[in-house]
């Protein structure tokens, strides 16, 4: 299912232009149009939901799909010794396109401290 007015649904739709990186039944991965780092896309299940909050057991195989093809993606886009993978859910996670999507990013450098500590 998909939802016409979501961004990431109407990519998977082709109504708007990608640079894709894979696609196959369940999953569409493609560059991120704003990169943070030189490898920088997004993986995202074809199936709609909002967030992590919204999966359900009918998403498992998409998203078990995800993780297993994120190295190899990483690698393939030239992020060779090593990556961050980021899933932003909901308001307080800075979530900006209501449809789940995993970042990978990586490079040739680090990528620095993964997030500033709290109270610290």
């Amino acid at each position: 299912m998909q939802d016409p007015n979501c961004l990431f649904c109407r990519i998977v739709k082709g109504e708007i232009p990608s640079n894709k990186v894979y696609e196959d039944d369940e999953i569409f991965v493609f560059h991120d149009i704003r990169p943070v780092a030189p490898v920088h896309f997004l993986m995202i299940p074809k199936d709609h939901r909002a967030t992590l909050y919204d999966l359900t057991d009918d998403n498992e195989r998409a998203m078990g799909r995800m993780m297993i093809l994120a190295g190899k993606l990483a690698r393939e886009n030239g992020a060779n010794d090593g990556f961050r993978l980021i899933v932003n859910t909901g308001r307080v996670g800075n979530q900006e396109v209501q449809h789940v999507h995993l970042h990978v990013i990586g490079g040739p450098e680090s990528l620095g401290p993964m997030i500033a500590r709290h109270g610290n």
